[in-house]
This record gives C-alpha cells, structure tokens and sequence, in this order.
C-alpha cells in the first residue's frame, strides 16, 4: 500500500510579511521578475512533490521556445525566502503559494498579475478545476492563482476498535459526538486526541462549528474586515459549542501538552487511548508511515458531523483548498507562463498526482482515481470535496499571515477558559484583515 504525501500547512509569522510590505513599499520601481535571462523561473516549496513539478516542466521545456527552469527552496525556509525577494530583480514569474490570505498582500502591493486575460482566452483554466477549489486564490473578485498540487479536507478520523468496544457509531450529528464523549470516557479513553500544543489543531474545531452554526457567510464577511461578524449570535453560539465540547472532558486535561507535529496526537490515537482526532487529510498518510499496522485495519474516517438547526450545510468542508501558482506582474513571458498552466489540469498532471498520494482538484480527476495507492480514501475525499458547496480555507490561511499569532493566541485561550465570550470577540475583531 502506498502512503498518501503530506503537503506542507502554511506557517509565518508577523515579521517575514512586515518584511515583504517593507519591500514592496520601498522597491525600486523594478519590480519583480524584472531580470529577463530568455526564461521562465517557476518557485516552489521543495519537498517529495518536487518529482511531479519537474517532470511537467522537462513536458513542457520539449516543445516551447522559451523554456521554464524549476526553482526549489526548502521547506523551512520558503515563507521567508518568497517574502525576501518578491520585489526584487530575483522574483521568480510564477510561485507556489496557499491561496487566500498568503496572497493578499502582494495583491495589494500590486505585484501579481490578474489572470483574468488567461482565463479569456482560455476558459479551461477555470472551468477545469472545482470551483469551490479555485476561488480560494480569488482576491477582491479577481483569480490570482491555479491550483496545482492536491487538496487537504480536514476530517474526523478515529479508530474503529476503540469506538466499537465502546459501542459508538462515527457521529453525524453534534449530539452523536457529545453522547460519543460520554461512552468513550466511561471506557477510560480520552475521547478525541487534540495536539493543542500546536494550537493549530485546535483551530480546525472553530473553523467547522462557525461554518456549521453560521454558514460560510459569517467568516467570509470577518475576513473581509466586518468586525461585527464576530458578535453576532451564530459566533457566539458556535462559542458555546465548543465550551460544552471541552467542558464535556471531550479532550481531557492534558491537550495542551500533547503535540500533532511530534506524533504525540497521533499515538494517542493509534495506541487506542483516544478515539478520535480533527485533523488534515494527510493524517491517513502520517499514521501509515508511523503506525502502518493500525492505519490498515482500525483508521477510520468520516465527514464532521451536522450542527442541529445550523444553518450552514453539513456537506460542506473546511482545510487546505490546494496550492497555486500565481503570476508576477513583471513577468516578460505572459503567454508561455499561461501554456505552462495549462499543464496543471493535463492528465499526465493527475496520474502523476495520484501516484505520489496527492489528490488533485481537476475535473478529470474522478477518472483516474482507481489509480491511487489508496483508491478508496482517495474517492471519499474527491467526493466530499467535489460536493462541497463550501470549502472554507483554514483561518491562518484565510487570513493575512501577519493575524496569524494573535488569532492562535485567541484560540488558545478561549479553549483553555483563560478568554470568556467577549474577550475572544475583541480579540478577533482586533485581527487585521489586510
């Protein structure tokens, strides 16, 4: 059995992007991609999914004149190298990003190129992808990226032989889940493993209780600098949910303690001293490569459950939408970089995709499907995805990368009791949105 490919989450801080505003505020006028050598540099984070980028590159270097050179910066260091060099002779014409609030910025900055003239001329590079997908890189109505890699939905996973000695079905419903807590804590397991040391992991419980209770709608106006979305009585109701979760001993004591980016949620999980845990759709992969023999034959998954007379649609899905790439405005090659692009809906795209474990968000996707090394995970979240009438980017997605800290710190203390109602409220409406 293959292992599904983690993709990298987004992690920046407020200094990397001071840095790029600083930049973009006192450039030389230049711009970017302004050091034209005859080609087109293409800048992405270098990780295991480099293999496929590569290889549509040696695709595309075969029959275009002006040719595209693949640049690779680690892991680690891409968020700040990117930040470094956006407005400088250096700046690459496309880059890999995570759409919504990873962009932003350099929108506003006036640095990327609308693909608006793209898309005119070839409807394919919009029509080709899941709308909910694409308009993550969509800012202020205009489409600023093309997906490129694969989707991550979070989902609820769990293991099948804890929930079955404790005679619990995977929840549907919010009342499910609560009467799941119960069933689970008289087993004397925790019920859902929670790596708050992370906080990020954390946040994935607001993002799909708002979206559950209010609809994509309240968040959407919040991040676009609507301070009173976050007083209304869908936020505060969704508070309340996530009050009586905790309350409940749904995460036990310790959460804050325990981290997801070490493996301590997930031996929680795999150890069948926890029954649950809220996490990416690279987590399938992460406990096959940790804990193979569990990952067999007890990891389960299913969808987040329904909210009782919420009003958002329990179809719909929050996480990572994809990565893009999107295009520097000072690029002297516009129509190569859009025949490059159209690579990214190819079926050589996709089965290259697969088969590294990522799950593409092309149309042509569900054909080969069959091909992945885990066919089954891989339909249920195509489908999911595919069906979603909302993929709600993660908050420290959605939002600018410089919110990022204080909106986790909110997140933190609210959980932990240190924050009430109102004072995760003003912190939240305090984030900035631009």
């Amino acid at each position: 059995m293959k292992t599904r490919a983690r993709l990298p989450r987004l992690v920046a801080t407020g200094a990397t992007l001071a840095m790029a505003l600083s930049l973009s505020a006192c450039g030389d006028g230049s711009g970017g991609a302004s050091s034209d050598d005859g080609k087109i540099h293409v800048l992405v984070y270098g990780d295991a999914t480099n293999k496929v980028e590569k290889k549509l590159v040696d695709t595309f270097n075969k029959t275009s004149d002006v040719k595209v050179v693949l640049d690779t910066i680690p892991g680690a260091d891409y968020q700040k190298k990117l930040q470094t060099i956006i407005n400088t002779p250096q700046a690459p014409d496309v880059f890999f990003n995570w759409g919504g609030g990873s962009i932003k910025p350099f929108v506003k900055a006036d640095l990327l190129l609308p693909l608006d003239d793209f898309i005119k001329k070839n409807p394919d590079l919009e029509k080709k992808f899941l709308p909910n997908v694409f308009e993550s890189a969509v800012v202020d109505g205009k489409p600023y990226g093309i997906p490129m890699r694969g989707t991550q939905p979070v989902l609820l996973f769990h293991n099948k032989a804890v929930l079955g000695k404790a005679g619990v079905q995977p929840p549907k419903t919010w009342d499910e889940l609560l009467a799941a807590v119960e069933k689970l804590k008289d087993e004397g397991v925790t019920p859902i493993a929670l790596g708050g040391g992370d906080v990020w992991p954390t946040q994935m419980w607001f993002q799909y209780l708002y979206d559950r209770i209010a609809g994509p709608e309240l968040f959407a106006k919040a991040v676009g600098g609507d301070k009173a979305a976050w007083e209304s009585a869908e936020s505060k109701q969704a508070l309340d949910k996530i009050r009586e979760l905790v309350d409940a001993g749904a995460f036990g004591k310790n959460y804050d303690s325990v981290k997801y980016t070490n493996g301590g949620s997930v031996q929680l999980v795999a150890s069948g001293k926890a029954g649950f845990e809220l996490m990416g759709s690279w987590y399938y992969s992460q406990q096959l490569t940790d804990h193979p023999d569990f990952a067999e034959k007890d990891l389960g998954y299913t969808a987040f459950p329904a909210v009782e007379g919420g009003k958002g649609d329990p179809g719909n899905v929050a996480g990572n939408t994809n990565n893009y790439y999107s295009v520097m405005k000072k690029t002297k090659h516009p129509e190569a970089v859009a025949e490059f692009l159209k690579l990214m809906y190819s079926d050589d795209f996709v089965k290259a995709q697969l088969e590294i474990g990522n799950l593409p968000t092309t149309t042509n996707t569900d054909k080969f499907i069959d091909t992945s090394g885990t066919p089954e995970y891989s339909r249920f979240q195509y489908d999911l995805v595919s069906d979603a009438p909302s993929f709600q980017l993660s908050w420290d997605q959605a939002f600018p990368q410089k919110a990022s800290s204080d909106m986790h710190k909110a997140i933190q203390q609210f959980f932990n009791g240190q924050l009430d109602t109102d004072g995760f409220i003003k912190a939240m409406q305090a984030l900035p949105t631009e």
